[in-house]
């Protein structure tokens, strides 16, 4: 009898320790989840190996490719003015504007994760400026010179993009366009659900995701290689008390179920950190006039260095068709 309750006291010691450090196990890969998602410190699993990203799940070659260099390079020189703005919770938002000479549209241009509105705008910013187009290239919140402690996925940074649209719409009426790359494209077309002013022709979205949550989803399964029902719960409840918002409380579906002006879907056919079926979904969900331009062979951000003719093209198709 002794020796069957020292065994029933083992056992149940033995289980309680495995769940403490399971515990511990699950609450750090909770942490650094969330942390990569939306801290505002890049840690080290997103820069790791070089231009390999375990978290994108390819090569981010964009980001050392020769013509980013040269257009990062161009961008910050052509004379852009650091203007800034304040958001609707009070947060310093830094834009740069390029005014040109007798424009004929302006763009907003809303930059992705983890990056920058002159590595994301470099290449294609030159494409524009010639075409006739001013520029105001926010910094989003949480990253570069703006501030803020977290990044929102587009559930924030929609209302930044709206106050930019204000700041805009107060020095011009012309045409106006919003542009934007992976969660930038989540931004703008997040954007799509407010009422706009009637100025706003036209969305350009390229590679953008369906939902926070979704693009958590298939990053955390897919490309971290972890069960993310194990974690999602958690995931949401961090999210919460941080920037206010579920990663499910709002999506580009719904704001495009909605949306009222002209979108551009643009997406490569081999991207594995968005997967080209997301574009597909918001495709298919947005009510109004709708394109979509798929790139084969482009990976993540990099359908206008593969495709340029075609990326221009459609462009210029457009505008010729919205800014009347």
């Amino acid at each position: 009898m002794e020796k069957r309750t020292k065994r029933i006291i083992l056992g149940a010691g033995t289980a309680a320790v495995g769940a403490a450090v399971f515990g511990l196990i699950h609450n750090f890969t909770l942490n650094n989840l969330v942390k990569i998602a939306i801290g505002r410190e890049i840690p080290k699993i997103v820069t790791k190996n070089g231009d390999k990203s375990p978290v994108a799940g390819e090569e981010l070659s964009f980001k050392t490719h020769p013509e980013v260099i040269e257009g990062r390079e161009y961008l910050e020189n052509c004379g852009c003015e650091t203007v800034e703005i304040t958001s609707f919770d009070g947060l310093k938002l830094v834009g740069h504007w390029y005014a040109g000479e007798n424009p004929k549209r302006v763009i907003v241009a809303m930059h992705g994760w983890r990056s920058s509105w002159c590595s994301d705008f470099g290449v294609i910013s030159r494409f524009w400026h010639e075409n006739g187009c001013a520029v105001l290239y926010a910094e989003q919140r949480g990253q570069g010179s703006s501030d803020g402690e977290y990044i929102g996925f587009g559930l924030l940074e929609r209302y930044d993009c709206l106050e930019w649209i204000k700041w805009v719409c107060d020095k011009t009426d012309l045409p106006v366009y919003l542009a934007g790359v992976s969660m930038g494209a989540a931004t703008v077309m997040m954007t799509s659900g407010f009422e706009l002013p009637e100025n706003i022709r036209g969305i350009i979205a390229d590679c953008g995701y369906t939902s926070p949550k979704a693009i958590w989803k298939h990053v955390v399964e897919n490309n971290l290689h972890l069960p993310y029902g194990l974690y999602s719960s958690g995931v949401d409840e961090e999210c919460r008390k941080k920037i206010q918002h579920g990663s499910d409380d709002y999506s580009c579906m719904q704001a495009l179920e909605k949306c009222k002006i002209p979108v551009l879907f643009i997406h490569g056919s081999d991207d594995k950190f968005v997967p080209v079926e997301m574009t597909y979904e918001n495709y298919k969900a947005c009510a109004s006039e709708k394109r979509l331009f798929i790139v084969p062979g482009a990976s993540h951000g990099m359908s206008y260095m593969t495709d340029t003719a075609g990326y221009q093209r459609e462009i210029l198709e457009f505008w010729a068709d919205n800014d009347k």
